[in-house]
């Protein structure tokens, strides 16, 4: 595993201890359909929800939210229509989670309905 991968997976890490602090529950992490890949899955009540997780160490190529692209978008969306195809669920939402590394206390910053 190389460092961007290292990076992303602690990242994916965080935000899942992050989420079930909130009450959600995880139903399922780097989902796959074909190439599209979903970070991860879970919902809270009756919505289900889609997550992206971005992680940086620095603000030197911007923050992580702004790295997610319009196709990164779409990709995400159209492995969730799978997804729902398989599990039905009515009420849904794309949220981001946007880690920062700063020191040994990350910065968490949660978008909900961030595709809308």
């Amino acid at each position: 595993m190389n460092s961007t991968q290292a990076l992303g997976q602690l990242g994916e890490d965080i935000a899942v201890r992050y989420l079930e602090q909130q009450g959600y529950s995880v139903l399922a992490r780097n989902w796959r359909h074909g190439h599209h890949e979903i970070d991860i899955i879970c919902r809270l009540g009756q919505d289900l929800i889609f997550v992206e997780v971005k992680t940086r160490r620095s603000r030197r190529f911007g923050l992580p939210e702004e790295s997610i692209s319009k196709s990164k978008i779409r990709a995400v969306m159209s492995a969730a229509v799978v997804f729902m195809a398989k599990h039905q669920h009515r009420d849904i939402r794309f949220d981001v989670i946007a880690i920062m590394m700063n020191g040994a206390i990350p910065d968490v910053y949660h978008i909900r309905d961030a595709f809308s």
